[in-house]
């Protein structure tokens, strides 16, 4: 017995070793630093490839949006963010473009997750584009999680009615949803109306949960 154990361990140490397989529900790059593949601009505002980043501005002083082609249900999403005008700005999830106004540039639909360049202006916080408007705003704590003038990491987790959102590490919100309207749809990073907006992005992924 002793000798036919010692021929399986040298038939099972001289087999290659498998080969490791990639997790399920691994982070998936939406950018790769150097176009804007995979994405669709919305409106006349600008939005282009600069050093690694995409950069949003307003040339028009209407809405405008850079939305992905794919549509996203449950997912965790990272991104850094980086304000170098006043203007406002936010992520949108589980949007969709629902027309266009001449005087204000596109019309959407959905969450958005508030980005405002100045601290106290509720970043993080979630805002229902074409229903409730507010839905809910980050506490004192939050409020004071915005790093001006530099980068910022924010982090989404949508799954089913529960949204949480944090702000360089500090949670913002944690939201359950008694009455979800918007179950799926795209990804989009705003350019506010009114003009004076300037927002770098980078560094943008995601984690689609089953």
């Amino acid at each position: 017995m002793q000798i036919a154990a010692s021929l399986v361990a040298i038939i099972l140490l001289a087999l290659p070793a498998a080969t490791p397989r990639a997790p399920r529900g691994g982070w998936v790059s939406l950018f790769d630093g150097k176009d804007l593949s995979g994405w669709t601009v919305n409106g006349t505002e600008k939005w282009d490839v600069e050093d690694g980043t995409i950069v949003g501005e307003s040339t028009t002083g209407h809405y405008g949006y850079l939305t992905t082609d794919k549509m996203y249900r449950d997912f965790k999403l990272r991104l850094k963010f980086k304000p170098e005008a006043k203007g406002n700005s936010g992520v949108f999830i589980r949007s969709r473009i629902t027309g266009n106004d001449p005087d204000h540039g596109p019309d959407i639909e959905g969450m958005q997750i508030e980005v405002d360049p100045t601290p106290g202006k509720h970043t993080g916080g979630l805002y229902e584009s074409g229903g409730r408007a507010w839905v809910i705003q980050p506490t004192a704590e939050g409020e004071r999680a915005l790093k001006p003038d530099t980068w910022n990491e924010l982090e989404i987790t949508a799954q089913g009615s529960h949204i949480v959102t944090r702000l360089n590490g500090v949670q913002i919100v944690d939201y359950h949803d008694p009455t979800p309207r918007f179950t799926d749809g795209v990804i989009g990073l705003q350019l506010h109306t009114g003009g004076g907006v300037k927002m770098r992005w980078k560094d943008i992924e995601i984690q689609e949960l089953r």
